[in-house]
């Protein structure tokens, strides 16, 4: 898959996987975006990055434990679509 294409593919299973339809498109969340925390605009939770990981999982077969090393590859679209490229180069 296209690099873009990945990117757009991570932000829409935010949008939908997050409930996040009545309140963003996923054009506007940018690749390197905070999606968690006090400083994310976009504010997602513990439960969103469970529902995230399952979908990313079941999209791209890449698993992501819910250990702290792991939390780090959910920080942004940029981070996610990374860790998807390396696992499927392996």
């Amino acid at each position: 898959m296209e690099l873009e294409a990945m990117k757009q593919t991570v932000k829409e299973l935010i949008i939908s996987e997050c409930d996040r339809e009545d309140e963003l498109e996923w054009h506007e969340i940018k690749d390197d975006e905070l999606l968690f925390g006090s400083k994310s605009d976009i504010g997602l939770d513990s439960l969103d990055a469970l529902q995230l990981s399952l979908a990313i999982k079941q999209k791209f077969g890449v698993t992501i434990d819910g250990s702290r090393a792991s939390k780090k590859h959910l920080q942004s679209v940029n981070s996610i679509v990374s860790l998807i490229t390396s696992e499927q180069e392996k």
